[in-house]
């Protein structure tokens, strides 16, 4: 059974997210990193989640439940929009810090990050925050189909000495490591065994 995503909830404010039990996973990145492409690819939709041609337009928390593991993927606002006013920035920041601060059911924070771009600021921030808060990161390099191997290569081994953790290499163009990603994403969620579970059930039936 192929892994799926279905949108639930839609939040923008810290009120309106779910009171939910089940496991969630956080994805972040800058607002033009591509991480509505890589949900898509995740999804195997093309238009799961928008893509837009203006960078920073999401500006919503968005839970997509992913079967059969039972966990939810949970799509942060982009960050560093330099067109956003300077309320829009700050309001976007005080949500995204509290919810990856004050939420039990946080398991990760995949970190999106462009092959393309030396180590930047604001993922540096972001990757720093998280580590304040006791929370694994998860760091995956988008369009990596964008650049030569060499310099991918040489992007991975900078993050893998910045976090600890050898980043995923994706691109949601080419279904790049998609597969590895739902593999991290399920053993992040602690959801790897519910799901060997349903998948022998159904070849047994």
């Amino acid at each position: 059974m192929n892994p799926t995503l279905t949108l639930e909830t839609t939040a923008y404010t810290l009120a309106q997210i779910p009171d939910t039990d089940a496991a969630q996973i956080a994805l972040a990145g800058r607002s033009n990193v591509g991480k509505s492409s890589l949900v898509n690819a995740l999804a195997g939709r093309r238009k799961l989640a928008k893509v837009s041609s203006v960078p920073g337009k999401t500006r919503s928390i968005n839970f997509y439940r992913a079967e059969p593991f039972g966990f939810y993927l949970v799509d942060l606002p982009g960050y560093g929009y330099a067109r956003a006013s300077h309320e829009e920035r700050r309001a976007w920041g005080t949500l995204l810090q509290k919810y990856l601060a004050d939420n039990e059911r946080l398991k990760a924070l995949v970190l999106l990050l462009d092959s393309r771009l030396p180590p930047q600021r604001l993922d540096l921030d972001l990757a720093s925050f998280a580590r304040r808060c006791g929370l694994p990161i998860l760091p995956v390099l988008t369009k990596a189909d964008k650049c030569k191997q060499r310099e991918r290569a040489m992007r991975a081994a900078e993050w893998r000495d910045i976090v600890g953790v050898m980043p995923i290499v994706t691109s949601a163009e080419k279904k790049l490591g998609v597969a590895a990603l739902w593999e991290a994403l399920a053993r992040a969620a602690g959801a790897t065994e519910a799901a060997d579970a349903e998948t022998d059930a159904a070849e047994g039936a």
